[in-house]
């Protein structure tokens, strides 16, 4: 999943992005309020991170900008204003939820957890396609009763495809909330991962869970399953 980290102190910035990453997520990076918006109306994000008080336009007047554009993606504000007339206005522009510093990062990546649930519709924090299952809260993934050892990046990649069954998602699409800013689209990057996914899901199970639609891009399901 693609997120977006806007925030000035330099500190807090490395800090929020570092353990993103290490999580699987794929870090875009902004330090002011312009720069912010220029990134929110060009790509689409899987959730937000906002701080309110920023250099050149502030976080609020950011979401707020954002909303208008008919964007939906969840966005969580980060502020040391605490007080419920700040959180009214905060939640008033646009924001979908509201943590205030200093925060413990566990529970921000619970929030950000059920933010990106509550976008795609799911109710609870496990992600079934036929007999694999992803328990998102422990970062572990099972197909039948084996423990598949994913990478951060074949972890992610799976993710998004599993919060998406039955699409067929493109490969621009996948690089979009799979990789970051700097992603090369002329690579055969989501081919590989694609392929390394497919040895570690399907290569020793009975039947395959992702398939390749051609022209298009790649879909996860159930429709190959012997009765």
């Amino acid at each position: 999943m693609r997120i977006l980290v806007v925030e000035d102190d330099p500190s807090l910035h490395k800090i929020i992005s570092r353990r993103l990453s290490e999580a699987g997520y794929a870090v875009d990076d902004c330090y002011d309020g312009e720069e912010a918006l220029d990134y929110l109306t060009s790509i689409d994000y899987d959730c937000i991170l906002m701080d309110w008080m920023l250099p050149k336009r502030d976080g609020v007047s950011v979401i707020a900008e954002y909303r208008k554009t008919g964007k939906n993606a969840p966005v969580i504000m980060l502020t040391a204003k605490d007080s419920i007339a700040n959180r009214v206005e905060g939640l008033d522009a646009g924001a979908d939820d509201y943590l205030t510093k200093p925060f413990a990062f566990d529970e921000l990546m619970a929030r950000i957890r059920a933010m990106i649930r509550r976008k795609s519709g799911e109710g609870t924090a496990d992600i079934s396609v036929g007999d694999l299952t992803m328990h998102v809260a422990s970062h572990t993934v099972t197909r039948g009763n084996v423990e598949i050892d994913l990478t951060s990046k074949e972890y992610s990649l799976l993710e998004y495809l599993m919060h998406n069954a039955g699409n067929v998602l493109t490969r621009s699409q996948i690089a979009d909330h799979v990789w970051n800013y700097d992603f090369d689209y002329d690579s055969n990057v989501v081919d590989v991962y694609i392929r390394y996914l497919r040895n570690k899901i399907d290569k020793d199970f009975d039947y395959p869970l992702i398939h390749t639609v051609r022209g298009c891009g790649y879909s996860i399901s159930v429709k190959d399953k012997p009765e």
